[in-house]
């Protein structure tokens, strides 16, 4: 007996196996004239899947359900398959990256889309946590593919085929050019892989989505019937009509979503510092930085609306390839972007030769790093974070250093630096 997927041609989590079987020589054969809603509701597909859930695959030893299951059982129908790893490394790496997948990519990205096509409720403040969770696994996955083709190995795995299929659902549908472009690397491997030719055999000609699913409207008001002109009612039963009418036309209005609550930062007290002076000072200045944008700086600074920190990465050790590591820089930069309204940073690598040194400078909203900073960007733990002494001369003039790129920067070569407005 063949292997029979039972599911819709356009199924995208039915790609998984099918492209699997394309990497590994196997045959699966997809069932004839399948109609999502009835094929998949017959009492021979429920004893297959109690949920009635699709992709299925039919095997000789009985039926397997769960999309990641069916392709590995594929990708494992072929003894010693490189797409599956060949050291307990490789299939630890690639068994990490395919729950990835699932779990950051594929979950996010439904929770984005689904609402939107009418299969949930469309809630905006839902909407905005997981567009934000899924920011922050593509930052994560760019890190990754800064410095890798793939995910695991120098050639395409099963954690490749199961990401670029997931991926897939977020590209064609609700993820424009304006959305992925904050992701290079991401971008660079999605489009490498799905035009590989076992891969585009499948998935066919991509095209991202150029606009996102409109919102669901919300229900139209019913039509009144037509009646017979009639009599004038009494006063006393027109009111009694026109009560239950607005009861009714109460009820089918949508509960209005709760405000969303304020950032804690926004209740402190006011601070005389205007941030968004500071960085036009900062962009406009040209020439003169010290006597212009440092003293307008310190002119500025308020110690007790905002505080100061130095951030040093603990492990420079890594930073052995100068583009991975300005890289790293770009991705924590971007991940920060949560907090552009409450922060002002800049990021140097330094030195000659490898390892690199990364060094950074903070501005934050507050006495201590905004708690949704540390909650939100991963990258915060990769640093060790000291608060700046303004009573200590030296550690002033490092800010000084650090905000006007000085180089050399403690005796060594500064060969990158990046802002955080």
């Amino acid at each position: 007996m063949a292997l029979v997927l039972h599911a819709g041609k356009t199924n995208k989590n039915a790609f998984k196996a099918l492209i699997a079987a394309e990497y590994s020589g196997v045959q699966v054969k997809m069932v004839e004239n399948f109609e999502m809603g009835v094929s998949n509701k017959t009492p021979e597909f429920i004893k297959m899947n109690p949920l009635g859930k699709v992709p299925v695959l039919e095997t000789p030893e009985g039926p397997v359900f769960e999309s990641n299951a069916i392709a590995r059982y594929v990708a494992r129908s072929k003894v010693n398959n490189p797409i599956c790893g060949s050291t307990l490394i490789d299939y630890g790496h690639i068994e990490q990256w395919i729950d990835f997948a699932a779990m950051e990519i594929d979950a996010n990205i439904a929770k984005w889309l689904y609402p939107r096509l009418g299969y949930g409720v469309y809630l905006p403040p839902a909407e905005e946590a997981a567009i934000a969770a899924l920011k922050r696994a593509l930052g994560a996955l760019n890190t990754h593919l800064a410095s890798n083709t793939f995910l695991v190995g120098h050639f395409v795995t099963l954690a490749d085929i199961i990401m670029i299929c997931n991926l897939y659902l977020g590209f064609s549908q609700i993820m424009t050019k304006s959305f992925t472009s904050e992701f290079p690397h991401v971008e660079r491997y999605f489009w490498t892989l799905v035009n590989q030719p076992k891969i585009k055999k499948i998935l066919g000609e991509v095209k991202q989505a150029v606009s996102l699913p409109p919102v669901p409207s919300k229900k139209p008001a019913a039509q009144p019937k037509e009646t017979k002109p009639k009599a004038e009612p009494k006063k006393e039963a027109k009111k009694e009509v026109e009560k239950q009418a607005a009861k009714a036309e109460a009820a089918e209005e949508e509960e209005a979503p709760k405000p969303k609550p304020k950032n804690p930062l926004d209740l402190l007290p006011p601070s005389k510092m205007v941030l968004d002076d500071w960085k036009r000072l900062y962009s406009n200045t040209k020439t003169n930085f010290r006597e212009v944008a440092i003293k307008g700086f310190w002119d500025m600074y308020d110690p007790e609306g905002y505080s100061l920190w130095f951030c040093d990465y603990k492990y420079n050790e890594e930073n052995t390839v100068s583009f991975v590591t300005m890289n790293k820089v770009g991705g924590f930069l971007q991940r920060m972007d949560l907090a552009r309204k409450y922060a002002f940073g800049k990021m140097l690598v330094i030195g000659a030769n490898p390892p690199f040194k990364v060094k950074g400078l903070w501005l934050f909203r507050g006495q201590e790093i905004p708690q949704f900073v540390i909650d939100e960007c991963y990258d915060m733990e990769l640093y060790e974070w000291k608060k700046v002494d303004l009573s200590d001369a030296a550690q002033k003039e490092r800010v000084n250093q650090m905000i006007e790129d000085c180089e050399p920067f403690e005796g060594e070569p500064l060969l990158d630096a990046k802002c955080f407005k």
